[in-house]
């Protein structure tokens, strides 16, 4: 219900709409540029995504090497690279929770396809 019983004014209905679509854009190019990191084994292993989830780069220390050992090897690799995600998506969810507010969610994001959420 609108107050006073009244039709809402479609014209700032699409305003408001165009500016949160606006907001949403920006910060998700925000997201795409800002990179966090990721680490495991003690720093053995860093991994680097940006907010988007994308995997830009991964430091292996020459100490995480064992040629007799490649699955550990692997496991840090994994390991680093979900701690680089998890980095994202709390990156993802503080950037744009509060746009979801503004497009009725309750702080969630369902079906915008982002990282973690």
């Amino acid at each position: 219900m609108f107050p006073g019983g009244g039709q809402p004014d479609m014209q700032q209905l699409l305003q408001q709409a165009q500016k949160m679509q606006q907001d949403l854009m920006a910060a998700q190019e925000e997201l795409a540029r800002t990179q966090v990191k990721g680490t495991a084994g003690g720093g053995l292993v860093t991994a680097t995504v940006n907010g988007a989830g994308e995997l830009l780069a991964l430091e292996i220390s020459p100490k995480a090497v064992d040629p007799e050992d490649t699955e550990t090897l692997g496991d840090l690799i994994v390991a680093a690279v979900r701690d680089a995600n998890r980095a994202a998506a709390e990156l993802a969810s503080r950037t744009m929770g509060p746009l979801a507010q503004g497009l009725g969610g309750g702080g969630g994001l369902g079906g915008l396809g982002l990282p973690g959420m």
